[in-house]
């Protein structure tokens, strides 16, 4: 098949989430199929980026972007701007009559069988006419990430807001779910999030994978230390409130029992809010953006995933997993993942229980050991990329052949 790819941003580096995600999803894919890549280019991904795109893509199309530098003048602008819109503004930025344009020329000229909407954002310039067939790509359930972000807030200005924007998405999320010839989730509890939400039939969900090779377990990892470590983008919302709502609220607790304990928070572009918390707290060290965030897991002797606003499932729970350390999360950050709560994974949702937890592998080396090595085991075994990308593969070879069907009875 002649897939065109349509996305918001090119793909190195490789920093969060949804890049690796669809980073890998890709290099299977292209393995036999031509991928065409079409995103926004707003000038902010690294210098080889261009040129590292043929690990992914036979072409790549970049559409030049200029959105509003977060905290200027005119991003507050487009906030308050964005009061008036009937789209969620996490949406309306992403808005591009080029990339629009592009993405039905590139439909109309013959030479596509299937568009991919990659994230629910760049379907803001996906028309509704297309001569082929087109799948959304859903990493996660966007109005449920916003209605959680309202759940949580305690400030009654950020109540309202997150309480808007999230009536905003859920309109605009439902509306786009239903004009797709197919949608595909990242989790059984996505898809059916969409279905009985949204009234989508043509649904799928595809498992979540781990790059094995990359992420494997190391001889004399230091188990019997106190270290604690997060990763992950700091400039998505969940990932910093989960970092307030541990060192605030857990990490407290835990150091009335190991007072050497310590919490390691990896990820680019923290907010200047939350450099200075790490220097404000014993024992909080904030990063920043690293170049490779393997180092930082080998000198930990526990993951933790204190997410409490969250949607889709966590790549860097499996990450941390094959490389055998043991994990404590979060339901809702475990969320969607087919893990085991005592057999492969530890999962506590209060402040008392996560620290607990932590408190229980941070002193017995052999329990977080054995934790750790059977959350490994499985995760290699069943979940590289090979398997998300046959199941994605599977699903546009079906979503084209109805398509074929469909022109043929209309032929006829």
């Amino acid at each position: 098949m002649n897939i065109l790819w349509v996305k918001t941003e090119l793909l190195h580096p490789l920093d969060k989430g949804g890049k690796l995600r669809t980073y890998h999803m890709l290099r299977e894919l292209k393995r036999v199929h031509r991928i065409t890549y079409v995103t926004l280019d707003d000038g902010h991904a690294a210098p080889d980026a261009l040129e590292r795109a043929k690990e992914y893509c036979d072409e790549a199309v970049r559409i030049p972007f200029h959105p509003r530098v977060r905290r200027s003048l005119g991003f507050y602008a487009g906030l308050a701007l964005n009061l008036l819109s009937p789209l969620p503004y996490a949406v309306a930025k992403y808005r591009s009559r080029a990339l629009g344009r592009e993405i039905s020329a590139r439909a109309a000229s013959g030479s596509v069988d299937i568009v991919v909407c990659d994230f629910l954002a760049p379907s803001v310039n996906v028309a509704d006419d297309l001569p082929c067939p087109a799948v959304l790509f859903e990493h996660n359930v966007e109005a449920l990430l916003w209605k959680r972000h309202w759940q949580v807030a305690r400030n009654p200005l950020s109540r309202g807001y997150f309480r808007a924007q999230w009536r905003k998405m859920r309109a605009f999320e439902a509306r786009e779910c239903r004009r797709y010839a197919h949608v595909v989730a990242v989790s059984p509890e996505d898809r059916d999030l969409v279905s009985g939400e949204y009234s989508v039939d043509s649904v799928s969900a595809v498992s979540t994978g781990v790059d094995t090779a990359y992420f494997r377990p190391t001889n004399g990892r230091p188990c019997d230390t106190h270290s604690i470590v997060f990763t992950g983008s700091m400039d998505w919302m969940p990932n910093e409130d989960a970092v307030r709502f541990f060192v605030e609220q857990i990490l407290p607790r835990i150091r009335q029992a190991i007072p050497d304990a310590t919490f390691t928070v990896v990820g680019r572009n923290p907010s200047r809010a939350l450099v200075e918390l790490g220097v404000r707290q014993p024992g909080v060290i904030v990063t920043g953006g690293v170049d490779d965030v393997r180092p930082y897991m080998e000198q930990a002797a526990l993951y933790l995933v204190p997410l409490r606003i969250g949607g889709g499932t966590r790549l860097k729970i499996f990450e941390a997993m094959a490389m055998g350390l043991p994990v404590v999360s979060t339901r809702i950050g475990a969320e969607g993942l087919p893990v085991t709560d005592g057999q492969d994974i530890v999962l506590a949702d209060s402040p008392e229980q996560i620290a607990n937890a932590a408190i229980q592998l941070l002193t017995d080396a052999a329990a977080a050991r054995a934790l750790g090595e059977r959350a490994s085991r499985m995760v290699r075994e069943r979940f590289g990329w090979d398997r998300p990308a046959a199941e994605f593969d599977a699903i546009c070879q079906g979503v084209r052949a109805g398509a074929r069907v469909r022109e043929g009875a209309l032929r006829a």
